[in-house]
């Protein structure tokens, strides 16, 4: 039980160091994502020698090691960045994966799942909203751009619509839905393009980059890529160059894309999951 609260309050303690900085500066220290792993790590091999218990240091390195796997695979899809994903990998050394389906670490991260997608859609309307006059203009040019996917879109919906009522009412209903998800989907789509178009890419001078930024196009001087969005993420021996080369007058600001800020959503799965467990597997009635 003291192990438990010792993990509970050091992982609430970081969410919420994680949460401010990444609201604030749109980035996590990585000596807190970096003490995270280390103090993982080290408190289950300290809690398997004072109990003379081998479980604490396999959980722990089963949950850096799953979640090192999923952090990786995030990374590199362009979901999350590095500081989120370093972070996730501290978490996991943490809180140790039980091999059960009951698991706390298997919740968290279905509430992830969960808690992300309500974050990023309500952090997306707070900058729709707060830019609301520009986010207005993109997307209806936009919208107006996919007019011949718009009519194929409306008629499909239709006709799936129509022809659900010849069909029995499992079927209908299945019809109904995906007629549903179709239509919303395309709205959805634009609705987001218009949204990281207008908020989330931003020209900034190089001097204000961070490790990490992710560029939007490639930066190319003398005929030498310096920088670009393969990199995902840029170095600080890129930021250094770049600065040299605004210095020289070669460039003047640089196309960086801004992502949705995940700490919090990870603060909020954490609470979830102490409070309810898996929400999905309720929802499900799996648990």
């Amino acid at each position: 039980m003291v192990a438990e609260t010792i993990i509970f309050i050091i992982v609430l303690a970081a969410l919420i160091i994680g949460t401010y900085t990444d609201f604030k500066t749109r980035e996590v220290p990585d000596w807190l994502n970096y003490g995270l792993i280390f103090i993982g790590l080290g408190l289950r091999i300290m809690f398997s020698l004072t109990y003379s218990d081998l479980d604490y240091i396999i959980h722990g390195m089963l949950g850096f090691g799953a979640f090192f796997i999923i952090a990786v695979a995030m990374f590199y899809a362009g979901q999350w960045g590095g500081g989120d994903a370093k972070m996730v990998m501290g978490l996991g050394a943490l809180l140790g994966l039980q091999l059960s389906w009951d698991t706390f670490l298997l919740g968290f991260f279905l509430n992830i799942i969960l808690f992300g997608a309500l974050f990023g859609l309500a952090y997306s309307i707070y900058l729709a909203i707060a830019h609301h006059k520009a986010f207005v203009k993109e997307f209806n040019k936009r919208f107006a751009a996919q007019k011949r996917i718009k009519w194929v879109i409306w008629i499909g919906t239709i006709v799936f619509l129509l022809s659900s009522a010849l069909l029995p009412f499992p079927m209908r209903i299945s019809l109904v839905v995906l007629a549903g998800l179709i239509f919303i989907t395309f709205y959805a789509f634009i609705y987001l393009k218009s949204v990281e178009a207008v908020c989330m890419i931003k020209w900034i001078p190089p001097e204000k980059l961070t490790e990490g930024d992710w560029i939007v196009k490639d930066i190319i001087v003398d005929k030498k890529r310096i920088c670009g969005p393969k990199d995902l993420g840029i170095e600080m021996k890129q930021i250094k160059k770049l600065i040299a080369l605004k210095k020289k007058g070669r460039i003047k600001k640089v196309l960086v894309k801004y992502g949705i800020p995940f700490v919090p959503s990870f603060l909020l799965a954490f609470i979830g999951t102490y409070l309810w467990g898996n929400i999905i597997f309720r929802l499900l009635g799996l648990a």
